[in-house]
């Protein structure tokens, strides 16, 4: 069985490297901004040139994207996020396009579908041939969450009738990245196992190789979810893991270094999402494209402001009667937000990493209520004290300290709470969660100190 070539791997440059060479190229304008960037594309590797470009508005991007030689053009949009990508393939001429199509391999394809409009995809598949076309089928069975859709399909592969000295010419002559192993599969390219370099080339070159076929050896299902592929090959002691179909056929492999990506990817489109965003947007987005997309998110966070004014609204008396009440408020609300904060990150990273389960939730609970305690005692204490002594007043005193407990014991139960009830409703908990969590501890915060006071004042 034949084996694919390696594409190259991409190096980026140190981040304060890059940094350097960013304030260079956007400090110059015009013909020096292109003579900047010739110099640059000398030395550079894809990536540097991918973030580089990212780094311009959209006008100075194209331009220098046209200075970018044809035959790196697809690997440095590979490297790309998705809308800057997108922006450069609308902007060039139709026959330009499909030529850099002809280019694509059904991996990149694969890759660069997940955000590209039907009619481009459809475009590229016809300047593919049809070994191509079924490969891509192949992959694209696969849904966004699946390890299949990105296995890596460049390894190493004999049939199980092979020799060791085969072996030993195969790992010789070609050179992949995180390559330690080599698989076997039969005569229908189901797979069988996998050696190691290690005993290849300490084996007489004679021997079958499947005398060193490990019996133990692991694959990744390739309806896996991409966390799931990563965490296997986290837990075990290999740096490469082979990839199977429903019927055991080898289809790719997971390697240390796609595993690490999906993981960075990962926790960065969280970090997005919080914010009601996109891991895939652009630096430069056009205004309105960018305006578009974050008045969604503005929209949600103003209807739940509207309900913590609305609670704060109730107390409208005993608020006009004591002004300190007003001052202190947002006290109240801010540790219940930090505290729930500090659960719901938890709790997310726990079902990032598959830790979450209904026979361990309400032990969890219990941890996080119990750990809420020993801090809002602590904290309503601290505060509550130095409330009472600021406006000396022991009744506000009391009041926010009793709020304090209150509202950290109900943001901790809902930063465990929330997360899972989104999960089961098929929501993100890391794109709204943040936002249901801070609605609870404002309206719980308000609602508490003001009822509180107005009980004890009115």
């Amino acid at each position: 069985m034949t084996e694919n070539l390696p594409e190259q791997e991409p190096n980026l440059a140190p981040q304060n490297e890059v940094g350097l060479v960013v304030q260079q190229l956007t400090g110059a304008e015009g013909q020096a901004q292109a003579e900047v960037f010739s110099e640059i594309l000398e030395e550079a590797e894809s990536g540097t040139v991918a973030l580089l470009l990212e780094a311009l508005p959209l006008d100075e991007r194209y331009e220098r994207w046209q200075q970018v030689e044809f035959a790196d053009r697809v690997e440095v949009l590979s490297l790309m996020r998705a809308d800057p990508r997108m922006g450069i393939l609308r902007r060039m001429p139709d026959d330009e396009v499909d030529l850099l199509f002809a280019q694509l391999s059904p991996e990149d394809l694969i890759e660069w579908s997940d955000y590209l409009p039907e009619s481009f995809t459809d475009r590229a598949l016809a300047q593919m041939g049809e070994r191509q076309r079924q490969h891509f089928e192949l992959y694209n069975q696969y849904s966004e969450n699946e390890i299949g859709r990105y296995a890596d399909h460049q390894m190493l592969v004999l049939s199980t009738k092979a020799t060791i000295g085969q072996a030993q010419r195969f790992f010789r002559r070609i050179e992949l990245d995180c390559n330690d192993s080599l698989f076997l599969v039969d005569e229908e390219d189901h797979f069988r196992g996998a050696v190691s370099r290690y005993e290849v080339f300490r084996s007489n070159p004679d021997e079958p190789l499947l005398s060193l076929m490990d019996e133990d050896s692991r694959a990744i299902s390739a309806d896996a979810t991409l966390m799931e592929a990563a965490e296997l090959l986290e837990h075990s002691r290999d740096v490469e893991l082979p990839v199977v179909d429903d019927e055991g056929g080898l289809i790719g492999r997971v390697t240390l270094r796609t595993a690490t990506e999906l993981v960075r990817e990962h926790y960065e489109a969280q970090l997005m999402a919080s914010a009601g965003m996109n891991e895939t947007d652009d630096l430069f987005a056009p205004i309105m494209k960018g305006a578009r997309r974050r008045a969604v998110w503005l929209g949600i966070n103003l209807l739940t402001a509207f309900l913590a004014s609305a609670t704060i609204g109730l107390f409208e008396n005993v608020l006009s009667q004591v002004v300190a009440l007003a001052v202190l408020m947002p006290i109240v609300a801010s540790m219940g937000g930090i505290a729930g904060s500090q659960s719901l990150t938890l709790m997310i990273r726990g079902m990032a990493m598959g830790q979450i389960s209904a026979g361990n939730l309400w032990s969890l609970m219990k941890n996080e209520l119990g750990i809420g305690a020993v801090n809002g005692v602590l904290w309503a204490i601290v505060i509550g004290a130095v409330s009472g002594w600021w406006f000396s007043n022991e009744i506000i005193g009391v009041a926010i300290g009793c709020a304090i407990l209150i509202n950290m014991l109900v943001a901790a139960g809902a930063g465990v709470l929330v997360p899972m009830v989104l999960q089961k409703m098929d929501q993100d908990p890391a794109l709204s969660g943040s936002v249901i969590l801070t609605t609870v501890t404002d309206v719980i915060g308000f609602l508490s100190f003001l009822g509180l006071a107005t009980i004890l004042f009115l």
